[in-house]
């Protein structure tokens, strides 16, 4: 078989193994509204399932979906329309906000070195997780510029947003968190893009407030990462 023909094959193949265990979760949590059925958990286990089922090593897969990681990177800037609808009231709340995402991206940061550190990771594997907690484009850029390795930083980024949206979700519930901007914050900051998704379910404003916490703290991030190698060098 030709080579262009094969990798043709390869991307439809994992494209499908992609989008096609996406389709099949939402319908069954629009069926069956539980956590486990839940797109962003219920997805990602069933393509587990098809690599280790197909014996295939993470080039593999990257190589045929690779795509549709770089396609987040419009679908970064598309949170841009809802911000700018909501320019006033994002106007009169930036001091809070501010103040939030910097709080927030000082946490995430410290925890992931306390992290590494309990589990003994050092050199380009402590530097890889420390970007976890900001959008994927903005994590595999800040993670090349400090140092570490940007496919291992989206593992570490994916893991985050499923956790996130998931410990967010049960927060929401259990905490008095009762305004669109806290609600809406909260997982934009901690879950990044599964986040934003989950809040835009929740809501118009809790999306706009979560997908402008995700993009400003993805690039505050990226801003920032030449000091945080220069201080970790």
């Amino acid at each position: 078989m030709p080579a262009a023909l094969e990798t043709a094959g390869q991307v439809l193949f994992w494209t499908a193994a992609t989008i096609g265990p996406y389709l099949l979760a939402r319908a069954l949590h629009r069926r069956w509204p539980r956590w486990w059925t839940m797109p962003i958990v219920l997805a990602p286990t069933l393509i587990v399932l098809l690599v280790l089922a197909f014996q295939a090593s993470y080039r593999d897969y990257i190589g045929g979906a690779g795509w549709l990681l770089v396609a987040l990177g419009p679908v970064t800037v598309a949170f841009a329309v809802p911000i700018y609808e909501h320019r006033v009231m994002i106007r009169r709340r930036w001091a809070v906000l501010l103040v939030g995402m910097v709080a927030g991206s000082v946490t995430s940061v410290a925890t992931g070195w306390a992290f590494a550190s309990l589990l003994h990771l050092d050199g380009a594997m402590r530097l890889s997780l420390l970007p976890r907690s900001i959008s994927m484009p903005f994590a595999l850029e800040m993670s090349g510029d400090i140092g570490g390795l940007p496919d291992l930083t989206a593992v570490f980024v994916i893991l985050t947003g499923l956790l996130g949206a998931v410990i967010g979700d049960g927060l929401l519930a259990w905490l008095p968190i009762h305004t669109a901007m806290a609600r809406g914050a909260l997982l934009g900051m901690g879950a990044h893009g599964l986040g934003a998704a989950k809040a835009h379910a929740m809501g118009r404003e809790e999306g706009t407030i979560a997908g402008l916490v995700m993009v400003l703290v993805g690039l505050l991030n990226v801003l920032v990462a030449p000091l945080v190698a220069h201080l970790l060098g």
